[in-house]
């Protein structure tokens, strides 16, 4: 057998079909499982899309090639070139038979973990070996997933007359509050890691963008070892110009969950049968409910709320929709002022200063949104800083954007890794992010 295979002519797995027999292919991947039953052997080749069936003959190959092949450490990879045939016993309805087999990079034994074993792993193990992890196809196909969720998100923001723009991830203040703030050196001064765009996104609304988007990294230094919550997430910020009030963000958000769930659904459904996952769109319009209506429900049902919602209130109010409004997603408006305090750009309500035009879209049970008007006006903005002990000067190279003309505007930050957690019922947040960041992971 020939031991060389020209790659130039290698075709992705997932691009073989049973019409094709009698046709030399080649294909390359991992080694993902051999099965030797003497004279035939199944060697199961996986690339990203999928996996095919190598089968050997002993008869055909020879007693040395045969048993070369079979000798190939799981996890190697390797490169084939054979004639595909059809075979209605293989799940593809096709296998290939081999005529020439290269192993490219044999794998070292035994391997960190298992890429098929059923054996349980702890998470910290599987992220330890990160790379190998990934291989899975159920990790993959969360990954899979996402990336069908971010580009349903880009092509409904596209068809909206957003424009896509990227912002400084190297920040001289923070957007909401500082002790959430990764501080960096920056030369001779110090500086930090963006929370949000927020302040850029308010400037170039300033600019005259009207409507722009942004999905880049965000930082939070949160001292918070949950299954919610990560240092480094991937954020998508939405910002709108010329809006009547925050129902006109909330209108673009309802749209925005529709159109990518719906996406996720049409062309992902095979990743998440893998997953065994089933995923509804939720039906517009979302439920509102005013944030003191969302306390009163609770109390009702014997959970109190002294001050913001935590984590137990949201759940539980998450089931109190799901059971009267038969609703997944819903909106949380009419914040109150006190609550929203660091948060100094958001305009409060006209008809009672004692609340904000802010909101939240909680996923059954899970904040995913947060978002609402801002405060355009410089005199009241100005004002707000001082309020919580912000210093304006500190804000000027922002502030400046408003003195010149400033619509109004408003939008909303959104949590990919929050969508996808609630969304396929992940139990760790983690799993939504190929090298995750927390309290005590800086590596791999």
């Amino acid at each position: 057998m020939n031991d060389i295979v020209d790659l130039g002519k290698r075709m992705e797995n997932a691009s073989l079909s049973k019409e094709m027999a009698g046709q030399t292919v080649t294909v390359a991947g991992w080694l993902q499982d051999t099965r030797n039953l003497g004279g035939i052997s199944f060697l199961l080749v996986r690339d990203r899309s999928g996996i095919v069936q190598i089968t050997c003959l002993k008869k055909k190959l020879g007693d040395d090639a045969f048993a070369k092949l079979n000798a190939v450490p799981r996890e190697s990879v390797v490169a084939v070139t054979g004639e595909l045939k059809p075979n209605q016993q293989v799940s593809s309805g096709f296998e290939i038979l081999p005529q020439a087999f290269q192993v490219i990079a044999e794998a070292a034994s035994p391997l960190p973990i298992g890429v098929i074993d059923k054996v349980g792993v702890e998470l910290d193990t599987r992220l330890n070996s990160r790379f190998m992890d990934l291989r899975k196809s159920q990790v993959l196909a969360v990954f899979r997933i996402r990336e069908l969720l971010i580009r349903g998100m880009r092509e409904y923001l596209t068809s909206q007359g957003f424009m896509e723009v990227t912002t400084s991830k190297i920040v001289a203040a923070g957007a909401e509050g500082g002790s959430t703030l990764f501080p960096i050196k920056y030369f001779e001064r110090q500086a930090y890691l963006a929370q949000s765009p927020q302040l850029y996104k308010q400037m170039l609304m300033g600019a005259g963008l009207d409507r722009i988007y942004e999905l880049a990294p965000a930082y939070r230094a949160e001292q918070s070892d949950t299954v919610r919550h990560i240092a480094e997430f991937a954020s998508l910020d939405i910002e709108m110009s010329f809006i009547r009030s925050e129902e006109d963000v909330m209108d673009t958000l309802e749209g925005l969950m529709e159109y990518s769930l719906e996406y996720v659904l049409r062309d992902g459904k095979k990743y998440l049968d893998e997953l065994g996952v089933e995923v509804s769109v939720p039906k517009m319009p979302f439920p509102r409910i005013t944030f003191a209506e969302a306390v009163k429900l609770l109390e009702e049902a014997g959970v109190m709320v002294p001050g913001d919602l935590d984590t137990e209130s949201e759940k539980k109010l998450g089931e109190i929709m799901l059971v009267r409004h038969g609703a997944e997603m819903y909106f949380i408006t009419k914040f109150p002022s006190e609550l929203k305090k660091n948060t100094f750009y958001a305009m409060r309500d006209p008809a009672n200063p004692e609340l904000t035009n802010y909101f939240d879209l909680d996923y059954r049970g899970e904040e995913l949104v947060s978002g609402g008007q801002r405060e355009h006006r410089i005199g009241v903005l100005i004002n707000q800083l001082e309020e919580i002990g912000y210093d304006p000067k500190d804000f000027e190279f922002y502030l400046q954007a408003f003195r010149y003309g400033m619509p109004p505007h408003g939008g909303f930050g959104l949590g990919i890794e929050r969508v996808l957690h609630m969304m396929l019922r992940l139990p760790n947040i983690r799993e939504c992010v190929m090298f995750p960041r927390d309290m005590y992971r800086v590596t791999p």
